[in-house]
């Protein structure tokens, strides 16, 4: 049976690594709470304080569709704060966010590679009137039910493509790259034993329900974030363009009225273009990075090798709770 302290050590690393799934007791713990009881419960709390935000919210606005989105971000916040608190995911949504945001150098060339042809075609419907006729009708909870709706689309799309890029993970498994993939970490010298003892892997390598589940989960963060960003860039493009290029008359004659004052220059129907279209690219970029294969290529190498580490690590930990 491995030392205690051992076990401890290599726990705290993958807590440390946003991988808190990896642990058994963690794992068990958080089955736990996924159980559907617990979930419906998550659930009626939710509707039991969305219904009555949405009514007070509908009626002090008059207007049906504030009430709609405050409702269904009400419910959302519960489910976040039930996710973030009780199944742990703050722990790996820490690690994925800085994972991301410490290649923020691979911005650059990721970006001058899909940026160019969305803004070719975004800015044609930019210039357009129809678009500035729609965007500036959508007001409040419309607009932000917009948003959302592209926000859930883009999820979806991610969701259902993104567990692929674990497949290659435990194909062609074998003992001979545990040494080099947990060098470095506190499984290095175990992982060392087990090559030298073995002439197979210990325990199977798949990774399956919630172990899997927090890969894609830290995989979809990382790729929220690049997402989030690249929407920001097109946001603030579309401003600046906006203030620049737009005249009022020519936004006048579009949407049939004067352009309202939001700050400075910058027009409410300027605000609430530039956010739909900045949604509508957040979405064609979520499509685009899982589907273009030198993209993929260039932002999951380095979180792919850091997960391939992990499953490794894995199989040592297993073989050592199995004494």
């Amino acid at each position: 049976m491995a030392d205690r302290a051992d076990v401890a050590a290599v726990e705290d690393w993958f807590v440390a690594n946003g991988l808190p799934y990896f642990v058994d007791g963690i794992r068990e713990d958080v089955g736990r709470r996924m159980r559907p009881s617990r979930l419906l419960a998550v659930l009626v709390v939710g509707v039991v304080l969305a219904v009555p935000v949405g009514l007070a919210v509908g009626l002090w606005a008059d207007q049906v569709s504030y009430g709609v989105s405050s409702a269904l971000t009400t419910l959302a916040g519960v489910f976040g704060v039930y996710g973030l608190l009780t199944l742990k995911a703050w722990l790996w949504i820490r690690w994925a966010a800085g994972q991301t945001l410490g290649s923020l150098s691979l911005m650059v060339p990721l970006v001058t590679r899909a940026l160019p042809l969305l803004l070719l075609f975004i800015t044609f419907l930019f210039i357009n009137a129809e678009v500035w006729q729609v965007g500036a009708t959508l007001d409040g909870g419309i607009m932000w039910a917009a948003v959302m709706l592209f926000a859930a689309i883009a999820v979806g799309f991610l969701l259902s493509r993104l567990p692929e890029e674990l497949d290659a993970f435990d194909r062609d498994f074998d003992i001979t790259r545990l040494s080099g993939a947990c060098r470095g970490t506190p499984l290095e010298a175990e992982a060392n034993r087990l090559r030298e003892t073995h002439t197979q892997l210990p325990v199977p390598p798949e990774v399956t329900g919630l172990q899997k589940a927090n890969l894609v989960l830290v995989l979809l963060v990382a790729q929220i974030v690049q997402v989030l960003l690249l929407s920001l860039s097109v946001f603030a493009f579309f401003i600046l363009f906006g203030v620049v290029a737009m005249d009022d008359a020519v936004i006048e004659t579009w949407v049939g009225h004067s352009p309202e004052t939001f700050l400075g220059p910058v027009s409410r129907e300027l605000v609430q273009v530039s956010v739909f279209l900045a949604a509508f690219s957040g979405l064609y970029f979520a499509v685009y990075a899982v589907t273009d294969e030198l993209y993929r290529k260039q932002l999951f190498t380095s979180i792919t090798r850091e997960l391939e580490r992990a499953v490794s690590a894995r199989v040592v930990y297993r073989s050592m709770r199995r004494g």
